[in-house]
């Protein structure tokens, strides 16, 4: 079968690799639809491997090379023995993490935090990223009809800017602002106004993104686009909050200017996630952080539980997910028209996804 395997830094290619074969007890056999590229896999191209291991992995023993693809959706093919979550032919999303159930954080109930968590695409036998894949029968959610394979590919990235904005604790009524309108910047920006926000004010550089951004709020409510750049983001904050500040800030751009500009603007009391992941160290007026009594709270995945909430959402209506996919192409493309486009700066593209099952 066909799967995009990682080789080496720079290295991926699209192979003929080993069909999976029957599941074993509380595993599934499933065929893969769409599945996206994220920002932990286009670190792994340009400058791994970092996740991806080299030696077996403590949970699984799996290294490289691996079959990618951590974010998609997949029709269930077969179950294995003791399977009743989920049957033949059922469209799911799935969980891709992958925890020992046994250390101090998942005993507590954080598998997110697993001290030896191993990931579907990234650390495991398998990826969304080929043409059938096993996973655990507890990774799968089943979606309602209301929610296509194209959404459903969209529910990991979503969860994890799901989870950035709850960890702000955003309130009805609030102003937020988003720095970097990439998947998860817009994915949280659609879900701060689900939640209620009063509106939400996005930074982005990437005149194409900014423009995609501006679109976000359609039917939804208020979005703000503003391009630091060219524009006094200091200034548009202060004009929509009464010069207090905004309530809420996230950082998903992965820039220290970003963070600087999200502890800046936040309101004394507010909030700022950082959720973006940074290659470097960032340099910040830590000072500010206590002069303004802020709460300042970093993020890592998302719980493991949260996929049905994350899905429920999605099939009413209310968050619009396939909002944020600028393209879709074909598995044998997925170097030059996927990672080699994500990585030019300018590009345009926000999120793109690989119809696997085409």
């Amino acid at each position: 079968m066909r799967a995009a395997v990682f080789h080496d830094r720079g290295a991926i290619s699209v192979d003929e690799v080993r069909e999976p074969t029957t599941p074993g007890p509380g595993e599934v056999l499933v065929r893969p639809q769409f599945c996206g590229i994220c920002g932990t896999d286009l670190h792994e191209f340009t400058d791994g491997p970092i996740v991806i291991p080299v030696e077996p992995h403590p949970l699984n023993g799996s290294k490289a090379p691996q079959i990618l693809g951590h974010e998609f959706s997949a029709y269930v093919v077969a179950v294995g023995a003791g399977v009743t979550s989920v049957k033949e032919g059922d469209l799911c999303a799935v969980m891709p993490l992958i925890f020992c159930g046994e250390c101090d954080q998942c005993v507590r109930g954080a598998n997110h935090l697993c001290r030896t968590m191993a990931c579907t695409g990234l650390s495991a036998t398998w990826g969304g990223l080929s043409e059938y894949a096993v996973v655990k029968a507890s990774q799968l959610v089943a979606v309602p009809s209301t929610v296509t394979a194209l959404q459903a590919a969209l529910v990991e990235p979503a969860a994890v800017a799901a989870y950035g904005v709850d960890r702000g604790r955003l309130q009805p009524g609030q102003t937020v602002l988003i720095t970097g309108a990439g998947p998860i910047g817009s994915l949280a920006t659609m879900y701060a106004l689900a939640g209620g926000a009063r509106r939400v004010i996005v930074s982005e550089s990437d005149p194409v993104r900014l423009e995609r951004a501006s679109k976000l709020g359609e039917g939804l409510g208020e979005v703000i686009a503003v391009n630091p750049a060219s524009e006094d983001l200091s200034a548009v904050v202060r004009e929509h909050t009464q010069g207090l500040g905004v309530d809420l800030a996230m950082e998903c751009a992965g820039k220290e200017l970003a963070l600087q500009a999200c502890i800046d603007a936040v309101k004394p009391g507010g909030q700022v996630v950082q959720t973006a992941l940074h290659v470097v160290p960032a340099t910040i007026s830590a000072e500010m952080l206590a002069v303004k009594d802020l709460t300042f709270s970093g993020t890592w995945c998302y719980p493991v539980y949260d996929f049905p909430r994350v899905v429920e959402l999605i099939a009413t209506g209310r968050w619009p997910v396939d909002r944020v996919v600028s393209s879709t192409i074909a598995l044998e493309d997925v170097v030059e028209k996927g990672f080699e486009r994500l990585i030019q700066r300018g590009s345009g593209d926000v999120k793109v996804l690989i119809e696997v099952a085409r």
